[in-house]
């Protein structure tokens, strides 16, 4: 199989795997809304955002670093990735394992506590995951990704059935995370072992190079979280549980949908990573122009059906409790659109290696967004909190489009970017006038979603937005 075919193969299994993915993550949610209601969620989403505070910082950038290492031209790449993993499993243990401890100088309730001390064990299986998924993004063979991400989410299913059934609580509900984890590593470990055998290796060299590519991507990691994750850490503690709860609702959903730009970036970053290195900066600044395309096509009817689906998408996934978060939704929907285009630029940055110029524009970033969260959450709660969101995401995104600039003189084309926002905007016209009826019956919502699809891709054709030669395009690797 050609490369073009390869990626655009892999490129259409993240696709699909995401929607399946987004359907289980939903389904879960809504279990798990319905079960603890505002308050215990909120409780739920207190623990899991001060835990993954540490997860996300023990992540040390290592999937994009591995992804750079394994890809180098004559690389010895059992013995990296021996060493890429000797060094994930050690960083994970002392700093997941730093939750437990500081959760204590916290004025939270003591089921927080315990809570947190529970899920860190969950995240600390995620975080070794990291190896092996660019082991499978190096070799083109996401589906084997897919295959445990799935499972382990229908695992994690099932256990919140259980937990509800036998009525286990909040706790019952984080051990069952910690299975679901456990059995993705595994899983992740076994379907990598085609490729490679991954052990254990220390390596002064190697490790120096880890720690040298990784430090900027955690110092920035550390400035994302402060921006990312400050507005339910301080609603946890200036608001109500049920605020936060529905916050978090919200937040949830788009969790789910900011997942979809890294995954597409992913696999493209090998690609970016080669040709820069190999000088081809026509053909480099032709990828990049790819990707934001894609990016267009995609998250600009995302924006505008979820303003106008919010409500009765809250409704029926969270449920009645839940909506009032149909109005945060659509405020996040805004920096969910910031992500997108963020990553394409961050994600060129990395292919270059030059992330660590980033680092001064996420303190300021981070720096800023403080007082904006505090300030606006303690006079106007959870809308204070997204709209916090939306300035932190969309200037990070300006910062690293003016850097990718002024190393490449690349700035995004919008033929696409317009073409999609006419055909969105038919879109918006059919889901204005079918907004009430969407709202009777979560079968109604499905129907009225399907609708503004179909019409968006028709008269984006009309406009001739895109074509089946666009399409290929896409994915095309100029200089294979």
């Amino acid at each position: 199989m050609s490369l073009a075919r390869q990626v655009a193969s892999n490129t259409l299994i993240q696709v699909i795997s995401k929607v399946i993915g987004t359907i289980i993550g939903l389904v879960a949610l809504a279990i798990i809304t319905r079960y603890l209601g505002s308050v215990g969620f909120g409780q739920y989403t207190t623990i899991i955002t001060f835990a993954s505070f540490f997860a996300i910082i023990a992540d040390l950038g290592l999937t994009l670093v591995t992804g750079q290492m394994i890809n180098k031209p004559g690389i010895d790449q059992t013995k990296v990735l021996n060493n890429l993993f000797a060094f994930r499993l050690l960083s994970a243990l002392i700093l997941v394992g730093l939750a437990p401890i500081v959760i204590n100088f916290f004025p939270y309730t003591p089921a927080i506590k315990i809570g947190v001390i529970t899920v860190s064990i969950a995240y600390f299986f995620l975080s070794l995951n990291q190896i092996f998924v660019s082991i499978f993004q190096k070799y083109l063979r996401t589906e084997r990704i897919v295959i445990a991400e799935v499972i382990s989410r229908l695992v994690l299913v099932a256990m919140i059935i259980i937990v509800k059934l036998g009525d286990y609580g909040l706790t019952g509900l984080l051990w069952a995370m910690i299975a679901s984890n456990l059995i993705s590593f595994l899983l992740h470990y076994v379907l990598a072992l085609r490729f490679a055998k991954v052990g254990f290796s220390f390596d002064k060299v190697i490790w120096r190079e880890i720690m040298s590519r990784s430090w900027p991507l955690m110092l920035t990691i550390v400035f994302n979280l402060i921006y990312l994750k400050a507005d339910i850490l301080f609603l946890s503690l200036l608001k109500s549980d049920y605020e936060v709860g529905w916050y978090g609702a919200a937040y949830k959903v788009v969790d789910v949908l900011a997942t979809i730009p890294f995954l597409f970036a992913g696999i493209m970053l090998p690609i970016l990573v080669n040709q820069w290195h190999d000088q081809s900066k026509e053909n480099f600044i032709r990828t990049l122009q790819r990707m934001f395309d894609l990016t267009a096509l995609a998250v600009i009817p995302l924006l505008v059906g979820g303003y106008f689906l919010a409500d009765p998408m809250m409704l029926y996934v969270a449920g009645s409790d839940f909506i009032a978060a149909g109005p945060i939704l659509q405020i996040l929907l805004l920096a969910v659109v910031a992500v997108f285009f963020t990553c394409v630029f961050t994600h060129a940055m990395v292919s270059m290696d030059k992330q660590k110029q980033l680092i001064g524009y996420y303190l300021f970033t981070a720096l800023t967004a403080i007082p904006v969260y505090y300030f606006g959450i303690k006079y106007w709660s959870y809308f204070g909190a997204a709209w916090g969101t939306v300035y932190s995401e969309s200037l990070i995104g300006i910062f690293a489009l003016i850097l990718v600039w002024r190393h490449t003189k690349w700035l995004p084309k919008l033929r696409l970017f317009g073409k999609s926002l006419l055909a969105t905007g038919i879109m918006a016209l059919l889901l204005s006038a079918l907004q009430n009826w969407a709202s009777q019956s979560p079968g109604q919502l499905v129907v009225v979603m399907m609708l503004g699809v179909v019409v968006y891709a028709i008269f984006l054709y009309w406009f001739k937005g895109i074509s089946p030669e666009d399409l290929l395009a896409l994915a095309r690797k100029q200089n294979d």
